[in-house]
């Protein structure tokens, strides 16, 4: 309690912490430290880290909630099995286990369907819940099983924009870091002069990073332009909002890099110097009609306003762009992200402090490597088409070919697309595991869950800052009930194999998970020795900082990497360690690489090409070129372990789903206080927003006979949820934005009264998605909405 600046918890016998433990946040990728005071070995108090530069000690809203987390009655606390009931039911019935009993069941259904050479039908679908490290564990598991459909997070989150980064600059990362650059001791994205927000609403999403930038800007006078069909918080505190129609990135993107090229606002110096293909890019762009006032017919915004948004960028240095979920989530992400990275690239603004293609959640190496397995392991074949809902596809049309049984880390009932089909899907899924804190939706479905830990309750490296910055965090207090953290889920679930393997040897199996990896230390030691530019990253370095550190940091003595293709001598040490000697550029030129023969020969191979095209979905209003998808599957170019459907682009759009659908949705963050759905499990969470408000323009309401406050629905072709009408001005006439991570078992706002909603992407088509990245067209679906 603070009364005229004095805090009356100081000094007070029954608040006066017995300890206090460093730990990290585990809501967003801002990856704030937090110091838990604790009382009787309970969690009395939450404070930021003051010595972080970047954190300067804030947190935001859903920091107080990780004890919400840990202190929760609806936790799962033992393993359970389905006894009774139809797969999703509410009514379905389980009874506890032991872990051993749980894990026998998981380990022989396995090994029965790889005993019947089907190896390939069991899957894994991962989350960005998960600690650090944990993706190589089941990778290293499904190697030794023979599976090859062990998929990550990047799908539903952000794959598109690391796949583009690494395919223009060679790594896939979030080129610049926030604070100071250690090895020049310059500010890296506090020195930027003009900051263009594509798709990313930081208010709400980063709202500690975005607050650091906005302290910079006060020191700069960068100007801060947003793009977004609606204007969010970020927006509000903009010198300019910009509201392109959904899905319409890409031709404003198109728009401004023929007015810069065309018009010779480039960096010419630095094109000659670095960059292959420009000349190409020219000559297609001056064939190809992109120009700004074909750019405006296509997304809505005035060609006055795409000129100055191109001219401020090429001529205001640095320049750093942002992007996230708002890009990532379009048909065609991959491609807009290139467009993206030229606009970098011809204007200088990569490989330089404060500028950059800051594309946010590509923040780590690729998977954490692991000691190479000793054993020989059974070709697994090629992996299902990447796409977080292409298994429901498999599981009722058996295309390519059908999956058996599937395990999750994540909640597929809320995060996918076209839900009621992944319903379908996992109703008639043979066995089905799901590990989490809470009975979420997907968990009725389950055959075995398994309690996971939450944050505070392990130690290790959890979540990462999005500039590839890592935080060590201990453990707060220890694992509620018989939870258990998920790596050790995995060497467990490895020894269980062991256990029941008539095939091969116990040492199969334990030889490659060791029992002392439960210890995240041990582990963590062997990710620093055997991943490329990690040996500076010790458990023991990380534990002693205030700062979270930068990757790539390849010795002990090196700063940790800022701003990538930094031409500095510690980038190249760091090149150098990541197999890329003397390059500025880990392209197999050197350079950056807007077109090339062979990258033009691989993307072409899935219907692509290195200088992209425009189309957008079906769905966009207006009549676009948009996709098909033929029943031919080929190696994914960018994700070369995957098949994926060759497309044609270009496809004139029918139009036909606008007749009774006219509007376009799209779904995003209902607030700063949510991050997915783990914070509507709890109290804070639902208290402050457990109500989904639905966005519509007033002139829309008003056509469709919807006051503020009104129950309404929306509807599209896969189905329809509810909401209230938050009727507002700061969005686009065509566009309805819903509120996603809400589910419909989400019973902590009952207390308040609040609706249980079938979750947003019941509205999502999940036929179409980017075949190259595999992210799903979040941002834009036909719709409708009336008073309910």
């Amino acid at each position: 309690m603070r009364t005229e600046g004095h805090d009356f918890t100081r000094g007070s016998a029954a608040l006066e912490p017995d300890a206090v433990v460093a730990t990290a946040c585990q809501f967003c990728n801002a990856n704030c430290r937090m110091h838990v005071s604790l009382k009787a070995n309970r969690i009395i108090d939450i404070k930021g880290e003051p010595y972080d530069p970047v954190q300067l000690g804030n947190l935001c809203v859903k920091a107080p909630m990780m004890p919400e987390l840990v202190y929760n009655p609806l936790r799962l606390t033992k393993p359970l099995r389905r006894v009774s009931g139809q797969k999703g039911s509410p009514d379905t019935k389980f009874e506890p286990m032991s872990w051993d009993e749980a894990l026998d069941i998981i380990a022989r259904r396995l090994l029965e369907l790889r005993d019947a050479g089907e190896a390939r039908a069991i899957a894994n679908r991962t989350t960005g819940r998960l600690p650090r490290g944990v993706g190589s564990l089941v990778a290293r598991l499904f190697a030794l099983l023979g599976s090859p459909n062990n998929t990550d997070v990047g799908p539903v989150c952000n794959d598109a924009g690391a796949n583009a980064l690494k395919a223009t600059f060679g790594l896939g990362n979030f080129t610049n870091g926030y604070g100071t650059d250690q090895a020049t001791g310059k500010e890296d994205l506090g020195a930027a002069r003009y900051l263009l927000f594509l798709g990313t609403n930081q208010a709400e999403t980063h709202p500690v990073t975005f607050e650091y930038l906005l302290r910079s800007r006060v020191q700069t006078g960068a100007k801060l332009v947003v793009v977004d069909p609606r204007r969010t918080a970020t927006g509000e505190i903009a010198d300019e909002w910009i509201a392109p129609k959904p899905h319409t990135d890409l031709a404003m993107a198109l728009g401004m890099l023929h007015h810069i090229v065309l018009n010779d606002l480039h960096d010419q110096a630095f094109v000659d110097r670095w960059v292959l293909g420009f000349d190409e890019l020219k000559s297609y762009l001056l064939s190809s009609g992109y120009t700004p006032e074909w750019a405006a017919e296509v997304t809505g915004v005035p060609t006055p306003t795409i000129k100055q948004a191109a001219e401020e960028y090429a001529s205001t240095t640095p320049a750093a762009i942002f992007c996230n979920a708002g890009i990532s989530h379009q048909l065609g992400a991959f491609d807009t992200y290139r467009v993206l990275t030229f606009l970098a690239a011809v204007t200088g603004n990569i490989g330089v402090l404060g500028g950059g293609c800051n594309f946010m959640h590509n923040t780590w190496p690729g998977d954490l490597e692991l000691p190479p397995l000793r054993a020989a392991t059974p070709n697994t074949g090629a992996a299902l088409p990447v796409g977080p809902d292409y298994f429901a596809e498999s599981i009722l049309t058996g295309k390519p070919y059908r999956l058996s049984a599937i395990i999750t880390q994540g909640n597929p009932l809320v995060s996918s697309a076209n839900t009621g089909r992944v319903k379908e899907a996992f109703r008639k899924l043979d066995f089905y595991v799901y590990t989490g804190l809470f009975m979420e939706e997907a968990a009725y479905y389950a055959d075995v869950i398994l309690p996971v830990c939450s944050a505070l309750e392990f130690e290790g490296v959890y979540m990462r800052r999005d500039d590839r910055a890592i935080r060590w965090q201990n453990a707060v207090v220890p694992p509620v009930g018989e939870s258990k953290p998920d790596w050790h889920i995995w060497i467990e679930l490895a020894h269980a194999l062991a256990r029941n393997d008539r095939r091969n040897p116990p040492s199969y199996w334990t030889q490659a998970f060791p029992e002392q990896w439960a210890d995240y230390r041990s582990l963590w030691s062997e990710f620093v020795e055997h991943t490329p530019g990690m040996k500076g990253m010790s458990a023991q370095r990380l534990d002693a900082r205030a700062e979270p550190l930068r990757w790539p940091c390849p010795t002990p003595e090196h700063p940790g990497v800022s701003a990538l293709f930094l031409d500095h001598p510690t980038w190249y040490e760091a090149a150098a360690a990541l197999g890329h000697e003397g390059k500025r550029f880990l392209t197999p030129s050197g350079k950056v690489e807007i077109y090339t023969p062979e990258l033009e020969q691989s993307l072409s191979a899935a219907g692509h090409s290195a200088l992209p095209t425009f189309y957008t979905h079906p769905e966009v209003t207006g009549g676009h070129p948009t996709v098909a998808y033929t029943d031919r599957l080929v190696t994914n170019p960018v994700n070369p372990k995957a098949l994926t459907p060759v497309v044609h682009l270009g496809v004139p759009p029918t139009g036909d789903v606008h007749h009774r659908y006219p509007l376009m949705g799209m779904t995003g963050r209902p607030s700063v206080v949510h991050f997915a759905s783990v914070t509507h499990w709890t109290h804070t969470g639902k208290q402050l927003n457990g109500l989904r408000f639905i966005q519509i323009h007033p002139r829309t309401a008003k056509r469709n006979g919807i006051s503020n406050g009104d129950p309404v629905v929306v509807e599209s072709p896969r189905g329809n949820v509810t909401g209230a009408a938050l009727l507002w001005e700061g969005i686009r006439e065509d566009t309805v934005f819903v509120p996603n991570g809400f589910g419909p078992a989400q019973s902590v706002g009952d207390l308040f009264s609040d609706p249980r909603y079938e979750a947003a992407n019941t509205l999502v088509d999940d036929h179409y998605f980017d075949n190259l990245s595999g992210q799903q067209a979040y941002k834009c679906f036909a719709c409708r909405v009336r008073r309910a």
